[in-house]
């Protein structure tokens, strides 16, 4: 399949952090594929996953991908060390310390796993997530991410264009809106026996920001499959807005004709908006969004870096804004 590729970041593979610091990207188990690139999951592989840590499986058993397309996104920053990405994180489904999730992950059971597709379109259902992607060619794609937090990273991702899945379950005129739902079950995931949030967690984007080229579907990252502590086995990637637009471990996908609640703005709307663009200029009621503190970076002397709007991707999202007040619709 074709992919229309917008402009690319300016990031670069060539770049990136040495291989020996993290997942080999060239590695690939050989699989039987019964069209395009099929995504694979070694049996073994995925027990490795399960049980034991989560992390790092044994060099034998890293799950990985049959092949993928290289991409432009990417030209002049460096990825985050695979360490780095995968021991901070938020994902609060796993606690609420940036270590937790690498360390509380492991009771995340991701395969097999289906995702419920339902609302305004002509297709629904529920699917293997093998299913809706095996048709689709598998990309890299370097992305910057940028925490509401004001740290940010880089990261190269392996997915397909959200839009391209979207389309396939043909939306009708009523769908203005993706609504997304991460899994609930709180046997897999300990800290939903809290109620410091309203479970599932939710989020949700405007139908052409989910059509938008840059919105990936990612199923790994690092040339391997999504770890746990990171939205295994599938999350969102929208690298324009604050990373907790990028909802983990999605199961639900719907087509809404209203604008949907998200788990954020429902728990504090005057801190967190439904758009949740990178902007430099509307800061946090409390702290600034100018500046952030990139990933990885020394206690001494952090990796600060000034913020830029849309978080560098101006060129390929600014018109889907044109007509609204960013600091209203923040």
């Amino acid at each position: 399949m074709q992919i229309k590729i917008a402009k690319p970041s300016d990031c670069h593979e060539s770049t990136v952090t040495p291989k020996s610091v993290y997942l080999n990207r060239r590695q690939f188990m050989q699989a039987s594929l019964a069209s395009g690139a099929a995504l694979s999951f070694p049996v073994n592989a995925i027990a490795s996953v399960q049980n034991g840590n989560p992390l790092l499986p044994p060099e034998s058993l890293k799950p990985s991908f049959a092949s993928i397309i290289e991409t432009p996104f990417g030209k002049t920053e460096t990825s985050a060390p695979f360490e780095t990405a995968t021991t901070y994180n938020n994902f609060y489904e796993f606690g609420y310390g940036k270590g937790d999730p690498e360390k509380n992950a492991e009771s995340l059971k991701p395969y097999p796993w289906k995702i419920t597709i339902e609302g305004e379109a002509d297709i629904t259902g529920a699917f293997d997530l093998e299913d809706l992607i095996k048709d689709n060619q598998l990309e890299e794609r370097i992305y910057r991410l940028r925490c509401v937090e004001a740290w940010s990273m880089v990261v190269p991702w392996v997915g397909i264009p959200l839009g391209a899945l979207l389309k396939k379950f043909k939306p009708n005129s009523k769908a203005k809106y993706v609504y997304f739902e991460t899994l609930y079950d709180p046997s897999q995931m300990p800290a939903q026996n809290g109620n410091s949030l309203d479970w599932p967690y939710r989020e949700g984007l405007r139908i052409d920001e989910a059509m938008n080229s840059l919105s990936l579907l990612a199923v790994g990252m690092y040339g391997s499959i999504l770890p746990n502590q990171n939205g295994a086995p599938v999350r969102l990637v929208v690298p324009w807005k604050y990373g907790f637009k990028s909802i983990k471990s999605i199961v639900t996908i719907r087509f809404v004709e209203q604008m949907p609640q998200t788990t954020w703005s429902m728990l504090a709307p005057n801190e967190y908006g439904f758009y949740a663009n990178v902007n430099p200029g509307v800061d946090h009621p409390r702290w600034s969004q100018k500046q952030e503190r990139r990933l990885p970076g020394g206690l001494l002397f952090p990796n600060v870096i000034d913020t830029q709007m849309f978080n560098g991707y101006k060129e390929e999202v600014a018109s889907l804004y044109s007509n609204m007040n960013l600091t209203r619709f923040y």
